[in-house]
């Protein structure tokens, strides 16, 4: 029962958020890549994709007038978007197979340098499992085609990726990242 209620959660989030078409996907594929390349244990993988799954699901709240916007978002209007990380948390709370993931899900937009929202934290204080995903978030954003933006090149968001390691993102999880898409490029 329980299973059944997460995967309708699951299709609600996509059914709502096509711009993010196969986002949460790859996002799982990269991040039990990278948890393997930490080597975290299998635990701890399995969270990561779970997280990969549902760390925007409070979407679901935000209205289709600015979750659809093909523009650039108003300062009003990128607050309400930034409410998607409140309303996920408050979702995950109150799901027993999602609340042990419910943290990062507040916590996912957190940058390395304290710039981040909702809470502002900085270095460590971010959940390693957030400090992950920012990277592999970012990099998937960015070499995919959104309403507003064509997809970068791979070469020019790695060189994105490199330009904020220290501010939005953790420079060693940065180094760790950019060796596993390397290596990912060597195996094919």
């Amino acid at each position: 029962m329980r299973h059944s209620i997460v995967q309708t959660l699951m299709k609600a989030l996509e059914e709502r958020d096509h711009i993010t078409e196969g986002h949460a996907d790859r996002l799982s594929v990269m991040l039990e890549e990278m948890g393997r390349c930490l080597g975290l244990p299998s635990s701890a993988v399995a969270d990561l994709r779970l997280f990969a799954k549902f760390h925007d699901m409070g979407k679901v709240g935000i209205p289709d007038s600015i979750l659809k916007k093909p523009g650039r978002l108003t300062p009003d209007e990128m607050k309400i978007m930034q409410q998607h990380c409140e309303i996920g948390f408050r979702i995950a709370k109150a799901s027993i197979d999602l609340e042990p993931i419910s943290d990062w899900i507040l916590k996912h937009h957190e940058n390395w340098d304290g710039s981040g929202y909702p809470l502002g934290l900085a270095g460590e204080a971010i959940p390693l499992q957030c400090r992950i995903l920012s990277i592999v978030d970012a990099y998937d954003a960015m070499t995919s085609d959104r309403p507003y933006r064509k997809a970068m090149t791979k070469k020019d968001a790695i060189e994105e990726l490199l330009r904020c390691s220290g501010s939005q993102f953790e420079p060693e999880l940065v180094d760790s990242f950019l060796s596993l898409l390397a290596n990912n490029e060597s195996d094919r």
